[in-house]
């Protein structure tokens, strides 16, 4: 059974930091990666990232936010950095089975941006 454990968000000014955790258990992954779902929009990609480190982000997190993944923990994170009101959204991870594709999905984890 896959198990997501989502941690790291939090209320923050504009300008400042946010780390946020992913662990998975109970597969071996490939891709993972982060989306996020803002008040009335639907959700999207912020960024993805392969077993082998590829990484593909959205256009409006580059150069702030950074994925990686630590392949024997399972856990994949996002650093975000220089945050701005805009961010303010739920943020889930997501996972990819190696071998059935399956996708699963974290609980999500608020991130708030506001001075």
């Amino acid at each position: 059974q896959v198990q997501l454990v989502e941690s790291g968000g939090g209320l923050v000014q504009p300008g400042e930091s946010l780390r946020l955790s992913c662990a998975a258990s109970g597969r071996i992954f490939s891709a993972m990666g982060w989306y996020r779902q803002a008040p009335g929009k639907q959700r999207e990609l912020v960024a993805t990232i392969s077993r082998g480190g590829n990484t593909n982000y959205a256009d409006s997190v580059k150069g702030r936010f950074t994925i990686s993944r630590d392949n024997a923990k399972n856990t994949v994170y996002l650093q975000m950095n220089s945050l701005k009101p805009e961010d303010t959204a739920v943020y889930y991870c997501n996972v990819n089975d190696i071998l059935t594709m399956r996708g699963y999905w974290g609980q999500g984890t608020q991130v708030t941006v506001s001075s």
